[in-house]
């Protein structure tokens, strides 16, 4: 199911309480297939994604989120844990800094999400966690350190909270 790109992000919304349909492995493979695709500069392509999914895996995560997000990550049949990889170096042929890790794993979180939404899958993404316990437990052996998490799913209901406000052109943009 494809939605228009309008739909995307005026009808888009962060959800927090999931339907309890699951969410197929072939669905994300083709959500990633698609948003491996999105420009990074010099396709560095420093994101990694773990999914929890499995019931063990899923208790482990909620005693790495903040209270307030419990509810949300239970109630989502999957989540998405965005990590960006510092050895993603290793792949290239040129030395690349932290930061261009970080900007480009977060864009090409952000193409996953918008693709996920356009699949039909809700999103849910949070920054409220203990990146330190995440890694720990998720990440053990590896050069991964986590940017972001993201409950996927499809929404069950009406969001529960409304839309906050967004600032206008004039107070965030400039036309030189």
């Amino acid at each position: 199911m494809d939605i228009s790109v309008k739909s995307l992000f005026n009808n888009g919304r962060t959800c927090t309480n999931f339907a309890s349909k699951t969410v197929s492995k072939a669905l994300l493979e083709d959500v990633y297939d698609l948003a491996k695709m999105g420009p990074t500069s010099a396709n560095t392509c420093p994101m990694r994604i773990v999914f929890v999914q499995s019931a063990g895996s899923r208790k482990k995560l909620l005693d790495c989120v903040m209270p307030g997000n419990v509810a949300a990550v239970q109630s989502a049949p999957v989540t998405a844990l965005f990590a960006y990889d510092e050895r993603f170096i290793d792949k290239m042929p040129i030395l690349l800094a932290h930061d261009t890790a970080t900007r480009n794993a977060t864009l090409q979180a952000a193409y996953f999400m918008v693709i996920a939404r356009s699949r039909g899958l809700a999103c849910g993404p949070m920054s409220g966690f203990d990146p330190i316990k995440l890694e720990t437990t998720f990440f053990q052996g590896s050069h991964w350190k986590a940017n972001f998490i993201c409950n996927l799913g499809y929404a069950n209901g009406e969001p529960k909270y409304p839309r906050l406000p967004r600032l206008a052109f004039d107070d965030v943009c400039r036309v030189v």
